[in-house]
């Protein structure tokens, strides 16, 4: 049963990845804390685990996600580029942030974000246009933030990249796209401070590299890796008004629950 999970939860960020340009982090962590509460996991260490998880699986849906959006020309490189200087600082920052905070807290500040980015989906709260993409310095210091924030919560990072580029008169589609290659080196420094900073924890269950769970991360990246390509289709066909207040009422009930 947990196999079927991971599977199931692995297609789910998968098209979540290719349609909204996150990596679907934002629904893998909470369920995963869930899962590894059900198995007994220590709660000390469920939810870093939950994190480290999350961010592994997130390199290989990225790399999907990525080839397909390229093959209708719309990631802009050289955003890519330089916000990718600042990610990779500010992954291993967000790491080394997540681990200084106790299991507990940290699924609260979760809960919180989740909110956030549920109320902001609903209601469709995307920032206007307002000027050009910045420079060098600029992209990175952004992606340093972003890169931070995206370590703490087990994200790819789409749901704060999109909107940003999308403020800085990136068209839609080519955010979503940016958005889903800058996941790649977020996931991969993420991924990487978390089994770096978990690896001497005696609290870890079996099969674990640092903090990240390797059945988890096998089961999610095996079938998020197919449905990344088939929601980047998606993107470029659909309207995703319905599934994604669907989809933020899904994350309201997450949040909450972590909250409670």
């Amino acid at each position: 049963m947990e196999l079927v999970l991971y599977l199931l939860l692995g297609a789910a960020a998968g098209v979540l990845a290719g349609l909204f340009g996150v990596g679907g982090g934002i629904i893998i962590v909470p369920v995963l804390v869930f899962s590894f509460a059900a198995q007994g996991f220590e709660p000390n260490v469920l939810t870093h685990l939950a994190v480290g998880t999350s961010l592994a699986t997130i390199v290989f849906t990225s790399i999907n996600s990525v080839l397909e959006h390229q093959r209708k020309g719309a990631v802009r490189w050289p955003i890519f580029i330089w916000m990718t200087l600042g990610i990779l600082l500010g992954a291993a920052l967000g790491a080394m942030t997540a681990a200084a905070i106790q299991g507990p807290l940290l699924q609260k500040i979760i809960g919180v974000f989740a909110i956030v980015i549920a109320l902001q989906m609903a209601l469709e709260l995307q920032p206007k246009a307002s000027s050009s993409v910045p420079g060098k310095l600029g992209l990175t210091a952004a992606g340093g933030v972003i890169g931070w924030a995206s370590a703490i919560f087990g994200i790819g990072g789409g749901s704060l990249n999109v909107p940003f580029l999308m403020w800085r008169s990136v068209p839609i589609q080519q955010a979503v796209a940016t958005s889903s290659a800058c996941g790649l080196p977020i996931a991969v420094a993420g991924a990487l401070s978390f089994m770096w900073l978990g690896w001497d924890s005696p609290q870890l269950p079996e099969w674990s590299l640092g903090f990240v769970y390797l059945p988890a991360m096998a089961g999610i990246a095996f079938t998020s890796m197919f449905f990344a390509r088939f929601g980047a289709r998606l993107a470029h066909r659909l309207s995703p008004r319905l599934l994604k207040r669907l989809f933020a009422l899904l994350l309201f009930s997450v949040g909450l629950s972590f909250l409670i």
